[in-house]
């Protein structure tokens, strides 16, 4: 396929669509299939992982007959075998009930919807793999022959998490009742390290904060040695109790919860070295200023030295300590600052061969890559361009090839609406020359072997679904781990004919910035009818919509199918285009991407193809605060809106996400109450639908009943379904089905009646 060059409108071609689409007449597509089995995007695997020694590719993948439900599989790269390793059922059939725990970890890590093993790792020897499954743990020796490699290791009483195995293989670390264990393997017996953990007390577990908006979702880390674990002593005490309740069906549950709101007190952090024997803890300094954010920690080579990454409370600075692992003392190595904020990232990787470091930095307005020696001073700049290093909130670092002198990244040089594999020198003398290793346009996730002798291509694009390759360092293909060819037996087959293909094109902004959109055309499209039209929108930072992914059968296409053109645009502040496309919604949001949303809405009212009188808009989350700011805001364009699980006043949520945006309340009260939607309320003019999970602990239903109240304050008539139990991921979930029943159904009795506009 040809590169994408984003100028005016690009019609990404269906080759296999096409040929499928001179066949028979297409499936009828239905929202229950959209959740049933198989996956209609075809097989999928997660949790790639390729083990230390170079030998096999493990992964995760569901079930033929429930696609939710994850076993551990792995393709043994010498004999090119793919092979069933634990099958979750047959290990434990009748699943556990889990604790509150886990249960708010994976709501963090979005797999609620998922069961069976849901995460693993390796021993360093490449032998062994631990898992979690049902608050138990298990040892897979893959090196043990016979009928039963697999035993149960935990230790007595209580739901086991974040299990990882020691770097000499002898031991496996977890958290249990907020305190942190270890458990020796050989002699079958667990060790207790930290012993004060209860109440308010965490010890080596990620706070609420850092799991759901800081990308970190551990508490602790081994020392090279393996002998010692650094790990994070969470004091919640500072923050508020206050009372959550979870309405179910049947019953309202109460939670005492300290949930930290935007303005109000942060949990208290330190970090602590401790040794296998739980013996004394050595306390790092983490300066004088305790209100700070423990953003990232990791261990130097030398096993003797902690590297720390140190936010300040507004995300305007950020520090990188080296700290001595024996004493507790530490010393700033370099310092990032911004007017706005500092995104983190996990690019912070050590070389073994000298004393440096690879750091990245979006300090021009665009994240690269720098080459820093351990006193701090840059040795050269690796990476340069108005294109940005990332694989969306992922490790975009794959490798370092020392002896070739390379480092190995994903990064958007080729185009914003891809990510491509790229190759550096550490040698550079022109940071702006990289080398594409990927082939094809569209996304490429990547793991790669530590030695950089191959990599794990997960790739996918507008014209081709998820599918997973083997490659060599070059991108030539060496095998497939998961071909999913779009061919007759493909489960999107039948239904292939009557997809929608996305065109790409772009607007600009009113200050001149490129703005991305996708479109969708309806199925049997006739361009002299005037269509309805749904801008379907998330608009938040953070994320960007616009890609050039697979986008078969889904939800989009059940609404392209009933006669709908959809429309999708990343508006400033959405992720990933670099600090300058950032920053617009700083200290007040809700206005750049308001404005940006309605330029693409009355673009889409100019097209002959689309009825003007008839535009809906939908979101979700930070989509359905858009939602409910487009609906009051600009009345005259949209006709019908459905707000899900929105945001209305900012000062409910939590203090990491909001205050890098909007600083404090206390601190800036006017832009707070320009930033939430009530104000707004008045300019209701159309239809609205207001949907939310009862027991959402990320978006609380606090925000839809102070809508609610708004709305009937003012006389304003609106719907509302709310679902009973249901946390912020129900449309991944059981409650999806319903929801996008809803969904469609509303947009249907807005949007359909009478003929289309001349």
């Amino acid at each position: 396929m040809a590169e994408p060059r984003i100028s005016g409108r690009l019609l990404l071609p269906a080759l296999v669509g096409c040929a499928v689409a001179s066949g028979p007449q297409a499936a009828e597509l239905t929202i229950d299939r959209l959740f049933d089995a198989p996956a209609l995007a075809g097989p999928t695997i997660m949790g790639l992982k390729l083990s230390p020694d170079g030998s096999r590719v493990t992964y995760l993948k569901g079930k033929a007959g429930d696609k939710d439900r994850l076993d551990l599989w792995e393709y043994d790269i010498h004999d090119g075998q793919e092979r069933l390793l634990v099958d979750s059922a047959e290990l434990a059939p009748t699943p556990a009930r889990l604790s509150d725990e886990e249960l708010a970890r994976r709501e963090r890590r979005r797999t609620a919807a998922y069961s069976g093993i849901l995460e693993y790792s390796f021993a360093p020897s490449g032998k062994a793999l631990l898992f979690p499954l049902d608050g138990s743990l298990y040892y897979y020796d893959l090196a043990k022959s016979g009928a039963d490699p697999v035993r149960r290791i935990s230790g007595p009483g209580g739901f086991v998490t974040d299990a990882t195995v020691s770097p000499a293989g002898g031991f496996v670390a977890y958290v249990r009742a907020q305190n942190l264990y270890a458990y020796d393997i050989a002699r079958a017996r667990e060790l207790t390290l930290t012993r004060d953990g209860a109440g308010p007390v965490k010890n080596g577990m990620a706070e609420f904060v850092a799991q759901e908006e800081m990308g970190r979702d551990t508490g602790y880390w081994w020392a090279p040695d393996g002998a010692h674990l650094a790990f994070v002593r969470v004091d919640e005490s500072p923050v508020k109790l206050t009372q959550r309740f979870e309405i179910a069906a049947d019953n309202v549950t109460t939670f005492e919860q300290r949930y930290p709101a935007a303005g109000e007190a942060n949990v208290l952090v330190q970090l602590g070295v401790t040794d296998l024997h739980g013996g004394k803890v050595v306390w790092i300094d983490l300066g004088a200023d305790r209100d700070i954010y423990l953003a990232r920690v990791t261990w130097l080579p030398d096993g003797r030295t902690l590297a720390i990454q140190r936010q300040s409370r507004d995300q305007r600075r950020l520090d990188l300590l080296f700290a001595d692992a024996a004493t507790g003392r530490s010393r700033v190595v370099l310092t990032e600052t911004s007017p706005t904020w500092i995104d983190l990232n996990d690019d912070l990787t050590f070389l073994k061969r000298s004393p440096q470091f690879i750091w990245c930095s979006a300090r021009d307005g665009y994240s690269h890559l720098y080459l820093y020696d351990y006193q701090g001073r840059v040795v050269r700049r690796l990476t340069a361009g108005a294109w940005n290093v990332d694989d969306f909130r992922a490790r975009a670092v794959k490798a370092v090839d020392e002896e070739r002198r390379l480092v190995y990244f994903t990064g958007t040089e080729a185009s914003p609406l891809e990510r491509q594999l790229y190759a550096a020198s550490l040698d550079t003398t022109d940071p702006a020359v990289v080398r594409r290793i990927s082939r094809e346009s569209g996304i490429h996730a990547v793991s790669m072997s530590p030695d950089a002798r191959f990599y794990v291509d997960s790739f996918n694009s507008g014209t081709q679904p998820p599918q997973v390759g083997l490659r060599n360092p070059d991108g030539g293909l060496m095998a497939w781990l998961l071909e999913n060819r779009l061919d007759a037996s493909h489960p999107d087959a039948p239904y292939l004919a009557d997809n929608s293909v996305a065109e790409f094109g772009s607007l600009a902004a009113e200050d001149g910035q490129t703005l991305y959109y996708r479109l969708f055309k309806p199925r049997h499209f006739d361009p002299s009818r005037r269509h309805p039209a749904i801008v379907t929108v998330y608009g938040g930072p953070g994320v960007q919509s616009v890609l050039d992914t697979w986008m078969g059968a889904n939800f989009i296409q059940i609404l392209t199918r009933a006669g709908y053109v959809v429309f999708q645009l990343d508006n400033r502040g959405s992720a990933f285009r670099g600090t300058a496309f950032q920053n617009p919604i700083h200290g007040r949001m809700g206005e750049a991407e308001v404005a940006d949303q309605v330029r693409g809405a009355r673009w889409l009212q100019s097209q002959a193809f689309v009825d003007p009188g008839r535009i809906g808009v939908w979101g979700w989350s930070y989509g359905g605060y858009m939602t409910l700011m487009l609906m009051f805001k600009a009345p005259e364009l949209f006709k019908v809106g459905v707000a899900g699980a929105p945001v209305t006043d900012w000062r409910l949520y939590d203090t990491h996400y909001t205050e890098r945006y909007l600083g404090r309340p206390q601190d800036d009260a006017a832009g707070y109450e320009a930033s939430g939607v009530l104000p707004y309320a008045p300019g209701l003019a159309g239809r609205l639908l207001v949907m939310h999970g009862m027991a959402d602990d990320n978006v609380l239903f606090l925000n839809s009943t102070k809508l609610f109240r708004r709305l009937q304050d003012l006389g304003k008539p609106f719907d509302a379904m709310v679902y009973p139990g249901a946390k912020h991921g129900l449309t991944r979930q059981h409650d999806g089905r319903h929801a996008y029943a809803m969904i469609e159904r509303y947009f249907d009795e807005a949007l359909r009646p009478g003929p289309p506009g001349p």
